[in-house]
């Protein structure tokens, strides 16, 4: 559904995300308000691609309605630009949601979309893949590889294929190059290179990550023992994995490089394969995201 050409926002609704009972719920609720707003369904990236490029133009907000891959897909058309990102909540993860306080309540967010104040927040960039989270390699990549060929969402289902693939993790190499003085090679169980606190379900990789700072944050984790993993997974959740022995966190504004032999890597959760060096890179407040009436945290960087 495409209404009224004349709307603030489009609405860019990813019909897979999420799991059944939200995902009809706030369908149903986007179809109710057909004559307040503008919605089209998106079957695909190239597609969702496609439906910026065709009306953007027409909008100067862009609501990507889904997960955290369909915020990626949107939020890499507009960066560099004017227009601006906002977030309706209804995937499995939803941590670029969690980290900038958008709801799954379509009033408020409309309430938000008609104020239209915004932040300019920073992206990474993984060789030619843009990143607004998270992105790396290691057990949440094997995860996000996993994952994405189930049929099945949601937390249990991440959480479960999470410990399945724990079970079977092994350590895989890697050379980081910061700078000419400092180049750390090592065996790791994760290298995540992150722009927000968390991957999402408030697991919280980096806590002490900010979008608009023009840092990126560098978490390594290096093999432990597997029994302990109930240990790591509590830290995660309360935002106290930096006290681990077993991690070592660098925050830095330097480009790095990344040679492994390990190919599966995963961006904002979404899995990837990338041979080769790897180059990271922050691109400091080119992305204007929608300030929430909720959010609160980042005021005080500026916009």
């Amino acid at each position: 559904m495409l209404s009224a050409e004349n709307n603030k926002a489009l609405f860019i609704l990813n019909p897979y995300a999420g799991v059944p009972p939200a995902k009809f719920i706030i369908s149903k609720e986007l179809n109710r308000r057909k004559n307040e707003l503008s919605c089209c369904k998106s079957l695909s990236i190239d597609e969702s691609g496609t439906l910026i490029e065709q009306n953007f133009d027409k909008y100067d907000v862009f609501i990507a309605a889904g997960g955290d891959g369909t915020v990626h897909t949107v939020a890499t058309k507009l960066t560099g630009s004017d227009k601006i990102l906002g977030v309706l909540p209804i995937g499995s993860g939803n941590g670029f949601a969690r980290e900038f306080r958008f709801r799954k309540k379509i009033r408020s967010l409309l309430r938000d979309i008609n104020s239209k104040n915004t932040i300019k927040v920073d992206v990474i960039e993984v060789n030619e893949h843009l990143c607004l989270n998270v992105a790396g390699v290691g057990l949440d990549s094997f995860v996000a590889h996993s994952f994405d060929r189930l049929k099945t969402r949601g937390f249990w289902s991440y959480a479960g294929v999470t410990l399945l693939n724990f079970v079977k993790l092994r350590p895989f190499h890697a050379v980081i190059t910061i700078s000419e003085d400092e180049v750390i090679e090592d065996d790791f169980f994760v290298l995540s290179v992150a722009n927000n606190r968390q991957f999402g379900n408030n697991a919280f990789i980096a806590p002490d990550a900010v979008p608009n700072d023009g840092l990126m944050d560098i978490v390594l984790i290096r093999p432990f023992p597997k029994f302990l993993f109930p240990v790591f997974a509590l830290r995660l959740f309360t935002k106290k994995l930096n006290d681990s022995k077993y991690v070592h966190h660098i925050q830095t504004g330097r480009e790095v490089r990344i040679r492994t032999a390990e190919t599966r890597f995963h961006i904002d959760g979404e899995p990837v394969n990338i041979s080769g060096e790897v180059t990271v890179r922050i691109r400091p407040k080119v992305l204007r995201v929608l300030r929430t009436a909720k959010n609160k945290r980042f005021w005080s960087f500026g916009s």
